[in-house]
Protein backbone atom coordinates (compact mmCIF):
# COMPACT_ATOMS: atom_id res chain seq x y z
CA UNK A 1 0.00 0.00 0.00
CA UNK A 2 1.53 3.29 -1.02
CA UNK A 3 1.60 6.23 1.42
CA UNK A 4 -0.35 4.69 4.33
CA UNK A 5 -1.72 6.74 7.20
CA UNK A 6 0.61 5.77 10.03
CA UNK A 7 -0.27 8.04 12.97
CA UNK A 8 -2.98 10.41 14.12
CA UNK A 9 -3.00 13.23 16.66
CA UNK A 10 -5.97 14.87 18.36
CA UNK A 11 -5.44 18.31 19.88
CA UNK A 12 -7.15 19.24 23.13
CA UNK A 13 -6.95 21.45 26.21
CA UNK A 14 -7.24 18.73 28.87
CA UNK A 15 -5.59 15.38 28.16
CA UNK A 16 -7.34 13.46 30.92
CA UNK A 17 -10.81 14.74 30.06
CA UNK A 18 -10.32 14.15 26.33
CA UNK A 19 -8.83 10.71 26.98
CA UNK A 20 -11.80 9.74 29.13
CA UNK A 21 -14.17 10.93 26.39
CA UNK A 22 -12.56 8.77 23.67
CA UNK A 23 -12.15 5.81 26.03
CA UNK A 24 -15.87 5.92 26.78
CA UNK A 25 -16.89 6.61 23.20
CA UNK A 26 -14.74 4.10 21.32
CA UNK A 27 -13.16 1.95 24.03
CA UNK A 28 -9.71 3.32 23.20
CA UNK A 29 -6.97 2.87 25.76
CA UNK A 30 -5.28 6.14 26.63
CA UNK A 31 -1.88 5.89 28.27
CA UNK A 32 -0.40 7.98 31.04
CA UNK A 33 0.06 11.67 30.42
CA UNK A 34 3.69 12.54 29.66
CA UNK A 35 4.09 16.29 29.53
CA UNK A 36 1.77 17.46 26.78
CA UNK A 37 0.95 14.07 25.22
CA UNK A 38 -0.76 10.77 25.93
CA UNK A 39 -0.54 7.73 23.64
CA UNK A 40 -3.75 6.29 22.20
CA UNK A 41 -4.21 2.59 21.43
CA UNK A 42 -7.34 1.94 19.38
CA UNK A 43 -7.34 -1.70 20.50
CA UNK A 44 -7.61 -3.00 16.97
CA UNK A 45 -4.79 -4.60 14.99
CA UNK A 46 -6.06 -2.82 11.86
CA UNK A 47 -6.01 0.50 13.70
CA UNK A 48 -3.06 2.87 13.76
CA UNK A 49 -1.40 4.36 16.83
CA UNK A 50 -2.22 7.87 17.87
CA UNK A 51 -1.73 10.55 20.49
CA UNK A 52 -3.64 13.22 22.34
CA UNK A 53 -1.70 16.48 22.46
CA UNK A 54 -2.31 19.57 24.57
CA UNK A 55 -0.32 22.38 23.02
CA UNK A 56 -0.98 24.88 25.81
CA UNK A 57 -2.01 27.48 23.24
CA UNK A 58 -4.33 27.84 20.28
CA UNK A 59 -5.23 25.90 18.24
CA UNK A 60 -6.38 23.29 20.71
CA UNK A 61 -9.06 21.79 18.47
CA UNK A 62 -7.52 19.92 15.59
CA UNK A 63 -6.97 16.46 14.18
CA UNK A 64 -3.87 15.60 12.18
CA UNK A 65 -3.19 12.49 10.20
CA UNK A 66 0.35 11.55 9.31
CA UNK A 67 1.07 9.89 5.98
CA UNK A 68 4.24 7.88 5.38
CA UNK A 69 6.13 9.04 2.28
CA UNK A 70 9.48 8.06 0.81
CA UNK A 71 10.78 11.64 0.56
CA UNK A 72 9.29 14.47 2.62
CA UNK A 73 11.10 17.17 0.63
CA UNK A 74 9.84 15.93 -2.73
CA UNK A 75 6.31 15.53 -1.40
CA UNK A 76 6.34 19.10 -0.05
CA UNK A 77 7.40 20.33 -3.50
CA UNK A 78 4.57 18.38 -5.19
CA UNK A 79 2.08 19.77 -2.65
CA UNK A 80 3.19 23.33 -3.37
CA UNK A 81 2.98 22.75 -7.13
CA UNK A 82 -0.58 21.45 -6.66
CA UNK A 83 -1.78 24.51 -4.75
CA UNK A 84 -0.90 23.46 -1.20
CA UNK A 85 1.33 25.24 1.27
CA UNK A 86 4.05 24.23 3.71
CA UNK A 87 3.16 24.91 7.35
CA UNK A 88 6.15 23.31 9.10
CA UNK A 89 9.30 21.65 7.86
CA UNK A 90 10.69 19.55 6.50
CA UNK A 91 12.44 18.92 9.83
CA UNK A 92 14.57 16.10 11.19
CA UNK A 93 13.05 14.12 14.08
CA UNK A 94 15.56 13.63 16.92
CA UNK A 95 15.80 10.51 19.05
CA UNK A 96 14.93 6.91 18.31
CA UNK A 97 11.72 7.39 16.34
CA UNK A 98 11.43 5.06 13.33
CA UNK A 99 10.82 8.22 11.31
CA UNK A 100 13.59 10.55 10.30
CA UNK A 101 11.83 13.63 8.91
CA UNK A 102 8.43 15.27 9.03
CA UNK A 103 6.51 18.21 7.64
CA UNK A 104 3.02 19.64 7.82
CA UNK A 105 1.37 20.77 4.62
CA UNK A 106 -2.03 22.17 3.78
CA UNK A 107 -4.16 21.20 0.84
CA UNK A 108 -5.75 23.94 -1.31
CA UNK A 109 -8.73 24.07 1.11
CA UNK A 110 -6.51 24.61 4.15
CA UNK A 111 -6.67 21.11 5.66
CA UNK A 112 -3.42 20.15 7.42
CA UNK A 113 -1.75 16.81 6.73
CA UNK A 114 1.43 15.56 8.37
CA UNK A 115 4.13 13.77 6.39
CA UNK A 116 6.52 11.23 7.92
CA UNK A 117 9.60 9.84 6.19
CA UNK A 118 11.12 6.63 7.59
CA UNK A 119 14.72 6.62 8.75
CA UNK A 120 17.08 5.04 6.25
Amino acid sequence: MGCPVVQFEIGCRDLKRTGAFYAGLFGWSVGEVHGTTAAVDTGNARGIPGALTALGHEPHRYVHVYVEVDDVGATVERAAAGGGDVVVGPLDIPGDSPYGRFAWITDPDGNTVGLLEPRP
